[in-house]
């Protein structure tokens, strides 16, 4: 079974996606984590946000995900970078770096290959990510979009920067979220937009018990039809 969860940055698709994953008895794949690592990988080269700095940087970068004690690793290389990928200036550039065509074109190859493996391990896979229903797992049986008040979505990511020692403002986080969205809403490659077959949840007044219901409630129906 693979469970695909997308929508714009702070709408909760990690923690739903991670703590659904955990009641299901699945695995979880963060891919939006695995962009973050791409990123980090153009940072600690000096590279450029560009098809030109990815050419340079992408034959050279080996992401992977491993999961252990239950828990999702990233890793460059042999490197776990799954702390270090959470940062500010990470979360600056990798929006630029996610729109360049080179990197979605790895990207998507690498989450299909790594989806697919351990769905078929564990019995079931939900990814989370802006594409995911789209164009990773346009096939997949459960697809669901999340979304949330930008105010509630800023809110959420401060907490995450505050947590990894970050010192930012709400209004910066604010505006960060919304030029986000606007970069995801409107690059060429792969928009975030929700899949014809995908189902809406708000998320803003919602306790993470109820989202994480709400997805295991779906994906149960879904296996109920033995599809």
């Amino acid at each position: 079974m693979i469970v695909t969860i997308d929508g714009p940055a702070g709408s909760g698709k990690s923690t739903t996606a991670k703590r659904a994953a955990a009641r299901l008895g699945y695995v979880y794949l963060d891919t939006g984590a695995m962009y973050r690592a791409v990123a980090l990988g153009f940072l600690r080269v000096g590279a450029s946000a560009t098809p030109t700095g990815a050419e340079a940087v992408l034959p050279s970068l080996e992401v992977d995900v491993q999961h252990q004690d239950d828990t999702m690793q990233v890793f460059l290389g042999d490197e776990a970078v799954t702390d270090r990928i959470r940062t500010a200036e990470v979360g600056r550039i990798v929006s630029d770096i996610s729109t360049l065509a080179p990197v979605r074109e790895y990207m998507v190859e690498q989450q299909r290959r790594i989806g697919r493996a351990q769905a078929d391990r564990h019995g079931g896979v939900v990814l989370d990510g802006r594409d995911t229903g789209t164009v990773v797992f346009p096939e997949a049986p459960v697809k669901i979009f999340l979304v949330a008040d930008i105010d509630e979505r800023a809110r959420r990511r401060l907490q995450e920067y505050e947590a990894a020692g970050e010192e930012v403002t709400l209004e910066e986080v604010r505006t960060e979220i919304e030029e986000r969205d606007r970069q995801d809403r409107t690059r060429d490659i792969a928009p975030l937009r929700r899949a014809d077959d995908a189902i809406i949840f708000d998320t803003t007044d919602c306790t993470i018990r109820e989202q994480v219901d709400f997805v295991a409630d779906r994906v149960k129906a879904q296996n109920a039809r033995g599809t």
